[in-house]
Order: C-alpha cells, then sequence, then structure tokens
C-alpha cells in the first residue's frame, strides 16, 4: 500500500518561520488553546496516532493543549461533547446518528476507520468465510447486537432464523472451549487475543460484505465548528500527522502506547498486532488520494443505507467535510 502523503515540510518551515518572526519583532507567544479530546475506550493502540501527536509536540506546535480523556464502559462519548467539556469526541456513526436523533447538535467531522471493525471471528478448523456460512451455526454475541448481525444478513440474503443466537460476554472462551461456531466481535480485538494465545482463527470483516459503517468518527457541535474553528483544524492537523506517522511504523506505535499508558495493563505483542490489523480500516485508496480521515458523499451513502437497516433515519448534513477540506486543502 502506498504511503499516504504527510503535511508538507513547506508547512512546518511557514510556521517555523512565522514564530521565529513573532519572536524578531517582540510579539508575545500566544498561549496555548486548551482543548480536551474524549477517546471512545480504554487506552490502547487504538488510538496510536492521537498519542504519537501529544508525544511528537504535533498539537503544541499548532497552539494546542490537548489532553486525552480515556473513555470506557462508564464513560460515554457524547455528553462531555455537548456540554462543552469535550471538544472533540471519538465515535461511531450509529452511535451519533442515535444522539441526534434525541436532539444532539452533532457533526461528523472526519473518519479514521474506513471500513466498520465488526467482524465474524471463528477457528480455522471450522471457518466463517462468508455470510453464508453463518446458517446452521451458533453464534456468540450480545444480544444487543442482534440488529448488527440482521443487517448482515439482509444484505447477504441470509435468514437470520437459522442461525442459533448465544449470549455470551465478550470474550473469546466461548469460541476456543467449543460452546459457539463463530463469534460477532471487532476485527481487532477478540481474534488478536486469540492469536496471541496460540489459537488459530480467521475473521470474516463485515464491511467487506456490504456493512458499510463508519466507526472511529470524530465528532463536535455545531456551536464548535462556529466558534473554535481554529482549534477543530489545529487537532485535525496533528491527528493526520500522528496517523501518517503511525502508518509508517505500527510497531513504534504500540511501543508508545505501553509506554505512555504502563498501568492499563498492555501487552507488547497484541498492541503490536492490533496496530498492524488496524491499517487496511483506516487507510485506503481513498485516504492515499485524499488523506487522513477523508470521506465523500459515495460512502455517506452507504453509511446511510446501513444506518436505515439499523432502523436510523438520517441526513447527509450529519456529515461535515468542510474542516478536512481545510486540513488537506
Amino acid at each position: 500500500m502506498t504511503q499516504p502523503a504527510h503535511l508538507t515540510r513547506r508547512f512546518f518551515l511557514q510556521t517555523s518561520a512565522a514564530g521565529a518572526a513573532a519572536a524578531v519583532a517582540g510579539v508575545p507567544a500566544m498561549a496555548a488553546a486548551s482543548v480536551n479530546f474524549q477517546l471512545s475506550w480504554l487506552h490502547s493502540v487504538q488510538f496510536g496516532g492521537s498519542y504519537i501527536a501529544a508525544n511528537k509536540g504535533y498539537w503544541s506546535d499548532l497552539g494546542l493543549d490537548v489532553s486525552l480523556s480515556q473513555g470506557g464502559p462508564n464513560a460515554p462519548v457524547e455528553p462531555p461533547v455537548v456540554s462543552g467539556t469535550a471538544l472533540v469526541g471519538i465515535s461511531a456513526a450509529d452511535y451519533t446518528a442515535a444522539a441526534v436523533a434525541q436532539g444532539a447538535p452533532f457533526k461528523i467531522i472526519a473518519v479514521a476507520m474506513q471500513k466498520n471493525p465488526f467482524a465474524i471471528a471463528s477457528l480455522a478448523g471450522n471457518p466463517v468465510n462468508t455470510p453464508a456460512d453463518l446458517v446452521g451455526k451458533r453464534i456468540g454475541m450480545a444480544v444487543a447486537n442482534t440488529p448488527v448481525l440482521q443487517a448482515l444478513c439482509t444484505l447477504n440474503n441470509v435468514d437470520i432464523n437459522q442461525i442459533e443466537i448465544v449470549p455470551t460476554q465478550y470474550d473469546p472462551a466461548p469460541l476456543v472451549s467449543g460452546q459457539v461456531d463463530c463469534l460477532l466481535c471487532w476485527e481487532t480485538d477478540l481474534p488478536v487475543a486469540m492469536t496471541v494465545q496460540g489459537v488459530d482463527n480467521t475473521t470474516m470483516l463485515m464491511a467487506d460484505y456490504g456493512y458499510a459503517l463508519h466507526s472511529q468518527t470524530y465528532i463536535a457541535t455545531e456551536d464548535a465548528l462556529a466558534n473554535r474553528r481554529a482549534d477543530l483544524v489545529a487537532l485535525l492537523k496533528g491527528e493526520v500527522m500522528g496517523w501518517n506517522d503511525y502508518f509508517a511504523d505500527t510497531d513504534a506505535a504500540a511501543a508508545l502506547a505501553v509506554e505512555m499508558f504502563p498501568d492499563a495493563g498492555l501487552d507488547l505483542e497484541a498492541q503490536k498486532l492490533q496496530a498492524a490489523r488496524q491499517v487496511p480500516l483506516m487507510f485506503s485508496d481513498l485516504t492515499v488520494e485524499n488523506g487522513f480521515g477523508w470521506f465523500t458523499e459515495e460512502t455517506v451513502a452507504s453509511n446511510i443505507e446501513t444506518l436505515a437497516l439499523l432502523g436510523q433515519d438520517v441526513s447527509a448534513d450529519l456529515w461535515d467535510r468542510s474542516l478536512l477540506e481545510e486540513v488537506h486543502g
């Protein structure tokens, strides 16, 4: 895969020259703008590009003092963004659509995961390679994700009633022990855990079978777009630089995540594997051509179709590409 273009060296020279000129002229340096960036889950290499942006000073060079707040089961993304305590949050198109339906003034301003990470994981000796292979299988999953499985079945003309749904915790153990034939999970976590444990497994990425739903999306409020636009652009510029560096060396990104969060219980080998598996989800021909985080009218239309299968009626104005156009312009 061709590496996506970094922000040009000219950009850095211009910003550095501007700073030098201000110093020579005796103009006092501007105070860094404080920004809280709300992540969607616990710290891991899932957010490796953001860690690189912080570690390498990309944001501070752009005049931002960024705090990275981890999410988790008891730390939803949307409330701090709505309240203004976080300028930007990492969410997903379905979560954002649900919040907007309840009156939240959100816009999706960039898309990190071009492909949705939902996958069907199975053991290599009894693989699920296509949606049709699900017929007659026992699938372990959270019952709350039934609409996701139904959407996949609808897209691929599979009768969901011919699949046995077994409620399970989010853990590979039911698959490894033979209680179920497959699991509905993320491509980048349970399969990684099994591989690290030496369990030979395979995955079927749902995005390869029509399940088009933007994940790891950047959300901000309409008020932030109107009143803190420069900060949003600077935050996204730092993200672009950080994720481009991530693409260039995923092992280094994994090592940084482990180093920055020593109390998070992160295993280096698992983080390296997760980091590598994220690459085809986050980088594509589209990002090579247009830059990290990009989306188009066509990808938005595909998302709207998938969201409709999930029972969510949204319009294209949920997405706003104008910030990305400034960042990559």
